[in-house]
């Protein structure tokens, strides 16, 4: 039997206990190393199987430089940092804010991380969301800049493709995270998705670590500029 070898993965926005860190945790348990980024100083829940962990403001184009500088190659490389302000993002200023984390600094970090991505002939996992095909008066920005991850995805696929990169993305349900604690908490919007939702709840962070596995391994060599709906059947009601 041939070894299995060791891949790196770079997981961004997996410094608390949702979807990132779930992502996190499943690489690392099928005995891959991996990095794993947040906008604290320390994170809040450490992924079991990650022993490194770098404070990285995705905004901050001087910090990811740094950062991918200590990465000569990078086997998977996960988009996972975003923000929403549920009921705040009418305002300009918000808005702005949204985007800049969860498209723009979404961006830059491939670009920043490219080299290390060619060498290995790596993957992008971007994070989009059922907002990039919903509306929601709720988190117009959100929403937005998840429609953006959607084509970007596309659009990067193509770019890297003749070097060798798959870039896909994996547009989660309504899941429980720290995230949707304020929309978890208003009841109507609470049962109306688990009304709609064929599998009848909402979905965990684990539920997306088996497709991100996917996407990375060679078993989806064939696939890239694709986002994979993982939702418990909430959009084909």
């Amino acid at each position: 039997m041939g070894v299995i070898e060791q891949r790196d993965w770079l997981v961004i926005g997996a410094s608390r206990d949702g979807i990132g860190a779930a992502i996190a945790r499943a690489a690392a348990a099928q005995g891959d190393r991996v990095v794993i980024t947040g906008a604290e100083s320390e994170p809040l829940s450490m992924p079991e199987g990650v022993t490194r962990y770098h404070q990285l403001d995705v905004c901050d184009t001087s910090a990811i430089a740094l950062l991918a500088r200590q990465f000569s190659q990078l086997d998977v490389l996960v988009n996972c940092a975003a923000i929403s302000r549920r009921d705040l993002e009418d305002d300009l200023e918000v808005f702005r804010q949204v985007i800049d984390v969860n498209l723009i600094g979404n961006f830059d970090v491939v670009r920043k991380f490219e080299k290390a991505l060619m060498v290995a002939q790596g993957n992008v996992i971007n994070i989009a969301s059922m907002y990039s095909f919903f509306g929601s008066p709720k988190v117009p920005a959100y929403g937005a800049s998840k429609a953006a991850i959607h084509q970007l995805t596309k659009s990067l696929a193509l770019k890297y493709a003749p070097q060798g990169i798959r870039v896909n993305a994996i547009a989660p349900g309504f899941v429980v995270t720290e995230q949707t604690e304020r929309g978890r908490a208003d009841t109507v919007h609470y049962e109306a998705v688990i009304a709609r939702t064929p599998f009848a709840r909402w979905g965990k962070p684990d539920d997306i670590a088996g497709p991100a596995l996917f996407l990375a391994s060679q078993q989806a060599g064939f696939i890239t500029g694709q986002t994979l709906v993982v939702d418990g059947g909430y959009s084909i009601g």
